[in-house]
């Protein structure tokens, strides 16, 4: 089985392979071109692009693409140093607004907002919901409430998940995507962040889930389009 795990950033690149570094000093260690790391791009289209790029260019193919990095935990669904694994990503800003309110995509009738991730990876302490994906990062509490009233079921905001899922829906490959966090979504306070702490979170989260995930069958991707309840 062969993974591309797409990061947002170098530094949440370098955790991850970090991650893959301690599993092999545990002798846990996928092997040699099973894992590729690759910096994708900050927002969903980079995501996207930078993701459908790495696919498309691989000489062997991938069986599954990870989306990994730190978000925002959704208060009391997720606390900061929390690792958050995705069931579903949600384009959480795409639709329209209204005198009403918000419009999904889907109720515009223009596509799906939402892929159901698939199980291959898994971590056992980790909070389990939607991971909303946005272009915007939420900045207040009046949008923080709308945001966690709108989608009940998320744990976590960041701004690539789906753009990455939809490379890998594209290409007919399974996806999953792995988060630690790092601040509280809300009122914006850089002070409150503890990025440090969440990509060592994230490292040892990876050090645990991709072997495991490597150590199983490739997977077949879901049937990924999904209605968002609201």
């Amino acid at each position: 089985m062969r993974l591309l795990v797409a990061t947002a950033v170098a530094a949440e690149r370098d955790a991850v392979l970090a991650g893959l570094g301690d599993a092999a000093r545990r002798e846990r260690a996928p092997a040699a071109g099973d894992v590729d790391v690759v910096a994708v791009g900050v927002g969903p289209a980079a995501a996207a692009a930078g993701t459908a790029y790495a696919i498309a260019r691989a000489a062997v193919p991938y069986d599954a693409v990870v989306s990994a990095g730190v978000a925002g935990g959704l208060p009391g669904r997720a606390e900061i140093g929390a690792v958050v694994l995705a069931s579903r990503s949600v384009a959480a800003d795409l639709g329209a607004e209204s005198p009403e309110g918000f419009i999904p995509i889907d109720e515009l009738g223009f596509g799906s907002g939402t892929l159901a991730a698939d199980p291959f990876l898994t971590h056992p302490d980790a909070v389990v919901g939607d991971i909303l994906t946005v272009s915007t990062v939420t900045g207040t509490a009046e949008a923080t409430a709308r945001l966690a009233g709108r989608h009940p079921a998320a744990v976590a905001e960041a701004m690539e998940g789906f753009g990455v899922a939809t490379a890998a829906a594209g290409a007919g490959l399974p996806h999953a995507e792995l988060r630690a966090v790092s601040n509280l979504v809300g009122p914006r306070d850089k002070s409150a962040w503890r990025l440090a702490e969440a990509l060592d979170a994230l490292s040892h989260a990876i050090s645990t889930a991709i072997p495991a995930a490597l150590s199983t069958a490739a997977p077949t991707a879901l049937s990924t389009a999904t209605k968002d309840p609201r």
